[in-house]
């Protein structure tokens, strides 16, 4: 079987129930060898609990859990032991299944610590002590990885490691689950997402059919735009939306492709403005949340999927 296709992990009806309060609601979700998916929600939305549930160390009031492949998991707190030195975190875990103080010196390295090996953990960064979290996880080599929040306390340079590191993982065959409250963060490394909402999955798919379902769009003042649209729509550009002051947003046709078709539909072209759709916006909407007034810091929009165009 293609390994791209066997899963590496899957739940079938994953529901738990706190009391009178179900946290997660009959999630299916699989994750196949050697690709990346991220579990995307708000604060709340129950992504910790799945992880917990995949990792055995919660128990589901119903469904199931597979695993197939030795699984790590990152979870917060990060239980990191603020006297010790980042080697000698990894030293005492390490020596619990028998690794050699080489496989530290390994892990330092791919996380980027090298250089903090001797620092005490309660003088580490917030982003050092997640990367320290993750070269816990990271010491036997596992297959499978879930990590909760691995983005968190990362500026933009520790952010593209992990990216790194997460697509590197999987080209040897590896797979990964990890859960965020930004999806811009995590689509440079997704492979699929999942966005969680009070509990129940509201998106599951590529990052490529997402951004189908949610353009960005060219937004066109003209002097006829509802003959500029019935051009567009002759010409194979369908998806031209008016907006209430009168303007065009037109997804999928260039802004070349455009005023060659006000051209012939003899319609003055008065301003073509991009609208982007950041990826928070897009999550916004999938988990009815408010629209983030700033972008996440280190999350910058040219590329708002994380893919070409």
């Amino acid at each position: 079987m293609n390994a791209q296709k066997t899963p590496a992990l899957a739940a079938r009806g994953l529901t738990k129930h706190f009391g009178p309060v179900a946290a997660v609601r009959g999630i299916d979700l699989t994750v196949s060898a050697g690709t990346v998916a991220a579990l995307i929600g708000p604060f709340g939305a129950g992504k910790s609990t799945v992880l917990r549930l995949l990792l055995g160390l919660s128990q589901p009031t119903s469904g199931t859990v597979e695993l197939h492949g030795p699984a790590r998991g990152m979870l917060a707190p990060r239980g990191l032991h603020p006297g010790l030195t980042a080697r000698d975190h990894l030293r005492g875990y390490a020596a619990a299944v028998r690794l050699p103080d080489e496989r530290v010196d390994q892990v330092l390295g791919l996380v980027g610590l090298e250089e903090r090996a001797a620092a005490r953990i309660k003088m580490l960064a917030p982003g050092e002590r997640t990367r320290l979290a993750l070269a816990t996880v990271l010491l036997d080599d596992p297959r499978v990885l879930l990590l909760d929040e691995p983005f968190d306390g990362l500026d933009p340079t520790e952010r593209a490691r992990l990216h790194d590191l997460l697509r590197r993982h999987a080209r040897r065959g590896g797979s990964a689950l990890l859960t965020g409250e930004s999806l811009a963060a995590a689509l440079p490394a997704a492979d699929q997402v999942i966005v969680l909402s009070a509990g129940t999955v509201t998106y599951q798919g590529t990052p490529t059919r997402l951004r189908r379902n949610h353009p960005d769009r060219l937004v066109v003042a003209a002097s006829t735009p509802i003959a500029l649209a019935t051009m567009l729509a002759a010409r194979g550009y369908t998806d031209a939306v008016m907006r209430p002051d009168g303007r065009l947003a037109i997804a999928e046709a260039s802004e070349a492709q455009i005023r060659d078709a006000a051209i012939a539909a003899g319609v003055r072209i008065d301003a073509i403005l991009a609208d982007p759709i950041h990826p928070d916006r897009v999550l916004a909407g999938l988990t009815k949340t408010a629209v983030p007034s700033a972008i996440p810091a280190g999350v910058a929009p040219p590329q708002p999927y994380g893919i070409p165009r």
